[in-house]
């Protein structure tokens, strides 16, 4: 059975850090492609960032620069790195699993339950 499972989440002050894990079982790994999502209140889920097989990863625009997407030394893990946090992150972050590539929602047909990110003061 498919499984992914974040953590990592919490409440940080402006200008800190997050790794996010993504536990994944029961899915392929290769020709695969994991990627971030991001659900703030009232809007829609956005893509943050994405991984493949072959470590070629992909970054929305707000996430360059400040988040880092890779793949852990066992095949069944990614991370994601977020430095430099701002109030404007703060979201429910999810990962998920496909066969494609992009951050398009309709690429990934597993997800996870999502961990929230909380940045203030």
């Amino acid at each position: 059975q498919a499984h992914l499972v974040e953590s990592g989440g919490g409440l940080v002050q402006p200008g800190g850090s997050l790794r996010l894990s993504c536990a994944i079982s029961g899915l392929p790994w290769d020709y695969s492609t994991i990627a971030w999502f991001r659900q703030a209140p009232g809007k829609e889920r956005e893509g943050v960032s994405c991984i493949s097989t072959n470590v070629s990863t992909y970054y929305a625009d707000f996430a360059k620069g400040r988040f880092t997407v890779f793949r852990g030394s066992a095949k069944n893990a990614v991370y994601l790195q977020m430095n430099n946090l701002q109030p404007e992150d703060t979201a429910v972050y999810s990962c998920a699993w496909g066969t494609g590539w992009g951050l398009e929602t309709r690429l990934y047909n597993h997800w996870g339950q999502g961990t929230q990110v909380t940045v203030s003061s």
